[in-house]
């Protein structure tokens, strides 16, 4: 079929796919039912029967699940913070708020969570999938006994959808050799289009449709635009296709986490806005919240977080710099806004508004504290000491494909306002307590109502199901089902005074942990000698017992400024021995420092790619030794295009011929170092092998001869490290490229046999872990 044959009946092609991915569906999950019908010896004889697929009650509502990502509670305009979000706005005038609304505190947790039902550790994800460690609360495998929205919806005729962030599998099976069981398409989304890992670069996303990764460069849309381009797309087929049947649609935006990537017309609607600094943002957010009563009356706001500088004490330097970062983030999250409101848009456009029950999640957990106090550029300034003098070199790459930003902790703060802390620290609230809109106008009547009921992540499964007036297989795909561990909100929906019916709720991460009970929180702060951390002393950080509880009555302390552990000892033993019952019960032990029990990845020391792999492959690089060899064979006259590269613009290495030179080109985002062959390639086969043979020299041979040689700067493995991240490609550079001095992805005119891999591997220690006595 020619290309214009191809683009003609694309519309056509895509309502097929979605006819026969339904199809396919239906035939794999509904037992065969026995005819019920009569055979006779002609047509006429025959009584004819079919069998019933599954149907979605009438008037069922469509289905939308919004995930923001790292968005702290005082963030959007929806509630009270100065970054504008005027779609969130309107779903939240014509919806519910809901204030006090809690996550697990960091990303793949929340996406269990959300997405089973189930408290995160019993559904194996107790922390990221690729740091699991072989226990039933951290291995990163959610079981099939924990079925997922998806399959329980598409059990009740539904149509589901997946698009945008992941990040639930463990690392080594994300490779086309699968298994793909444990993919969105594997867990019933009978369609995805989106990004496997927990972040990826906004301008030249890692995408993967359904099972397979997309080639979408040389690309001109921000990774916003994509999701909501195909979500329209989806919707659009589907209701073509079937009007009356409804979808689900789990939209989970890659905003607001690092990297903050937005184009200048929106970070530079904030020019200016923060030069104020954050404890005037702080100030003033926390003043809209109270008179907005998002918070409760008698609130206080908490004093500025250990380590982080006063504004007015910092430099001209390092305000300028600073505000930047925040210019850029609030552009990203008002971006964000903006495309979710184009997909709102379109279901008022073509009816369907006011029949989709929305949950809008603005934030799988606090604002992020990865930025550290003076906020990332990119991979560089890991070698230039977090200078603020080379910050303020990248400030006009910041949010453009030249970086990876993430904003400083002082504004991570700022964004939690009124709480404490952030991401990952889950012993305090500015971790979890983020925020919940829900819109479902032929649903729920009252519009801008608020709900300050004790709700946590894993009550959004059940509320929907019991929104939308399902049932729940106690059988899905030959498993039988885990009870859920959320409770339903609908009893808080038609009243607003209602009592919590959520009373009890743990929360562990890397070793921090709290527990909540009827309105008191018992926690503790786990050092990880991480993300700016004081504390170097390797057994204080491994050693649990160590760890100093505290207390907290947020039914009179909203946001943990009183400490209460010296003054109801007796309170705070209690807690612990109920968070104790409760770690127990959901899988939440051992107990382990970040990264502690991790084994060293399994990695091979020689790692073949061979001809004809048209995706990127991850390969770990340690530190230490590296040879990549390329077996290639000319037969064009002036051979040209990209033999191998890895990484991309903020870091990476390519190895190409242009303009009849064989160039071997390292660049970790700033500097570049560029290796150029005194040796020709010859007719036929050819042997180029690059050597690292420490971290300090990078040498380039051709067919056995040492053909370049260069010292480089390498103390922080920054140009090989970036291959562990965004994989190796071969025969031309995909996704984000390495170099601009070549066009696009730059397909190399010859064959490459092959790409082979020598390493040597340091191995990981494994420390901090407390079995349960």
């Amino acid at each position: 079929m020619n290309l214009s044959l191809t683009n003609k009946y694309k519309p056509f092609l895509s309502l097929v796919l979605i006819f026969a991915s339904t199809a396919a569906s239906f035939a794999q999950h509904d037992p065969v039912q026995p005819f019920k019908g009569k055979i006779g010896k002609t047509i006429e004889e025959t009584e004819q029967w079919w069998q019933k697929q599954p149907e979605a009650p009438k008037g069922a509502p469509n289905v939308v699940w919004i995930l923001l990502d790292d968005v702290g509670f005082g963030a959007t305009s929806a509630f009270g913070g100065l970054i504008q979000t005027p779609n969130f706005e309107k779903l939240a005038n014509n919806g519910l708020r809901y204030t006090n609304f809690h996550t697990t505190g960091i990303c793949s947790p929340t996406r269990a969570a959300l997405l089973t039902g189930r408290n995160a550790h019993s559904v194996g994800m107790g922390h990221h999938a690729e740091l699991g460690i072989g226990t039933p609360g951290y291995n990163g495998n959610i079981p099939f006994e924990a079925g997922t929205v998806a399959e329980i919806f598409k059990e009740n005729g539904y149509n589901t959808f997946a698009l945008g962030k992941w990040h639930g599998n463990q690392p080594k099976d994300l490779t086309i050799a699968g298994p793909y069981n444990r993919y969105p398409t594997g867990r019933g989304f009978e369609h995805f289009y989106g990004f496997l890992g927990g972040a990826t670069d906004q301008w030249h996303p890692q995408l993967v449709e359904e099972t397979s990764p997309v080639d979408i460069e040389p690309n001109t849309k921000h990774l916003n635009q994509l999701l909501t381009d195909k979500t329209i797309s989806y919707i659009a087929n589907q209701k073509s296709a079937d009007a009356d049947k409804p979808f689900f649609i789990y939209y989970a935006t890659g905003a607001a986490h690092a990297p903050h990537h937005v184009s200048k017309e929106w970070s530079d609607k904030y020019k200016g806005k923060f030069d104020g600094g954050w404890d005037q943002y702080r100030e003033e957010v926390f003043k809209r919240q109270v008179a907005l009563g998002l918070v409760p009356k008698g609130t206080k706001l908490p004093p500025r977080q250990t380590g982080i500088k006063p504004w007015e004490t910092l430099s001209a330097d390092e305000k300028k710099i600073y505000a930047r970062f925040m210019e850029v983030y609030a552009g990203f999250l008002s971006y964000t806004d903006y495309e979710v409101g184009r997909v709102t848009d379109y279901l008022q456009q073509i009816g369907q508004l006011d029949n989709t029950l929305i949950f809008l999640i603005v934030g799988d957990n606090g604002g992020s504290k990865e930025g550290t106090y003076k906020g990332t550029a990119g991979i560089a300034e890991k070698s230039e000491g977090d200078d603020v003098k080379f910050l303020l070199s990248q400030y006009d790459k910041i949010g453009t494909e030249y970086s990876y930003p993430n904003y400083p902790l002082g504004w991570s703060q700022a964004t939690n306002t009124p709480f404490r802390y952030w991401k990952s620290d889950v012993n305090a609230e500015g971790a979890s307590h983020t925020t919940l809109i829900v819109h479902y106008p032929k649903g729920i009547k009252e519009k801008g109502g608020l709900r300050a009921q004790y709700t946590h992540v894993t009550d959004i499964l059940p509320t929907t199901i019991e929104l939308a007036n399902l049932k729940v297989p106690e059988v899905i795909n030959g498993y039988a089902q885990r009870p859920f561990h959320g409770t339903s909100l609908n009893y808080s929906i038609a009243d607003a005074g209602a009592p919590t019916r959520h009373t009890l709720q743990y929360y562990e991460l890397h070793g921090g942990r709290s527990i909540y009970k009827d309105g008191w929180k018992a926690s503790v702060y786990h050092p990880r000698n991480v993300f700016g951390e004081t504390t170097t002393d390797i057994n204080f950080i491994a050693d649990f017992k160590r760890d100093k509880w505290e207390l907290y009555n947020l039914n009179e302390d909203y946001n943990e400024i009183n400490d209460l552990a010296a003054k109801n000892p007796e309170k705070l033993e209690e807690l612990k021995k109920i968070f104790d019952q409760e770690a127990q019960k959901y899988d939440v032990y051992p107990l382990r420092n970040f990264r502690a029990g991790l084994a060293a990845p399994e990695v091979k020391t020689k790692s073949v790619i061979y001809e004809g792999t048209t995706i990127k492959t991850r390969i770990y690089v340690g530190k230490g030794a590296v040879t990549i060899t390329a077996n290639v064979d000319i037969n064009s006259k002036n051979p040209e295009g990209v033999i191998f590269a890895n990484g991309g613009l903020i870091g990476g290495t390519s190895l190409f011929v242009k303009d009849n030179k064989l160039q071997y080109l390292l660049n970790d985002g700033v500097h570049t170092v560029l290796l150029t062959s005194s040796k020709n390639l010859n007719p036929g086969k050819n042997t180029i092998k690059i050597e690292f043979a420490d971290d300090t020299k990078v040498a380039l041979y051709v067919n056995n001869e040492k053909a370049a040689e260069q010292s480089i700067n390498n103390k922080n493995n920054k140009y090989l490290s970036s291959a562990s991240a965004d994989g190796f490609s071969v025969g031309k550079d995909l996704n984000s490229p390495v170099t601009k001095t070549y066009n696009g992805s730059f397909a190399f005119s010859d064959a490459v046999k092959s790409l082979v891999i020598d390493q040597v591997v340091e191995k990981q220690e494994k420390v901090g872990l407390l079995e349960k006595k």
